[in-house]
């Protein structure tokens, strides 16, 4: 295979595995196979847009776990949580009103307009009473025992509304509604002033800034690509027949130029399906020409040696 390759052309179509593989001929004597380190980027956007206003991190600067990263200009959210915190602590006020009852005065102006209704409808009730009397003898007129029995109805009626105090519970679950409602415009506000402030979920390397302070930020637009250790990993490429013995969680021993020591890796895939290197028409005396690429994560705490496009051997021991 290794002859085959230092013969075949290399036009633009030949694989990234192929190039390896040239460089693993003379290493399949040793036992380890060629590979690169990759990096799997983390692309950190807001979830509303805005002016950027301050950016805290610098490219190259290794940050840890929830440090800030950049902030938007937040005037307008600032504003709409002040305003629903205003309105929230308006509602609870008028809630807390209503759960106090009656005041005194309150209460003795009520009494004193049903006493008035009642004292109205009784004598309304007596003149009614005289004026059946007078038209059963034919005294009056019936349109005005018809004036008697209409004023009387009336005035039972203002009785009846003024002795009914109003329904506070109804008003009281009514308010304790909009005290919720309130809350929850004030969540959604504190929420979208929160978003104006970005950190970071997890430590890593700041791999680029892209954006300047002043320029608009579109929602979901990446302002900071970071690299976290965890995600960074190798990939290596090995014949059919070493790959059919691994099994993720194997560990592999990482070699790099500049290293200053080996690095322990573990594998944590291994390609479903083999390629060519480089491709030729498929046959029983071809398949020793397969190879599967293999992943590996170092430790975090190792990974930070390694570097996206770094060339790195990989021994299996």
């Amino acid at each position: 295979m290794c002859d085959l390759m230092r013969h075949a052309p290399l036009g633009p179509s030949l694989s990234i595995a192929a190039v390896l593989v040239l460089g693993a001929c003379s290493a399949e004597k040793s036992g380890t196979y060629q590979g690169y380190v990759e990096g799997e980027y983390v692309h950190v956007a807001p979830a509303v847009g805005g002016r950027l206003d301050k950016l805290l991190v610098k490219r190259g600067q290794t940050i840890e776990a929830k440090a800030p990263l950049f902030a938007l200009e937040a005037d307008a959210e600032t504003a709409a949580k002040q305003q629903a915190d205003e309105q929230l602590k308006a509602a609870q006020a008028q809630l807390a009103d209503l759960k106090l009852g009656k005041r005194k005065t309150e209460v003795a102006v009520v009494n004193a307009q049903l006493a008035q209704a009642v004292a109205a409808e009784e004598q309304a009730a007596t003149q009614l009473e005289r004026d059946q009397a007078q038209f059963a003898v034919g005294g009056i007129a019936r349109a005005q025992l018809d004036d008697s029995r209409a004023n009387h109805t009336i005035k039972v009626a203002r009785e009846v509304d003024v002795s009914r105090l109003p329904a506070r519970d109804e008003q009281i679950r009514a308010q304790d509604a909009q005290v919720a409602a309130a809350r929850a415009v004030l969540t959604q506000a504190a929420w979208r002033l929160d978003q104006k402030r970005v950190a970071a979920t997890q430590g890593g390397l700041v791999v680029d800034t892209l954006y300047r302070v002043g320029e608009w930020v579109a929602a979901g637009a990446p302002v900071v690509r970071l690299l976290p250790p965890s995600h960074i990993k190798v990939r290596f490429f090995v014949p059919q027949a070493v790959a059919g013995a691994l099994k993720p969680g194997r560990s592999v021993v990482v070699r790099c130029d500049g290293c200053d020591a080996d690095v322990s890796a573990t594998v944590s895939y291994i390609a479903a399906e083999p390629e060519y290197t480089p491709p030729v028409i498929y046959s029983n005396e071809t398949r020793d020409k397969l190879v599967f690429m293999v992943e590996a994560r170092p430790a975090p705490d190792k990974a930070t040696s390694l570097r996206p496009g770094q060339p790195v051997a990989v021994a299996l021991p």
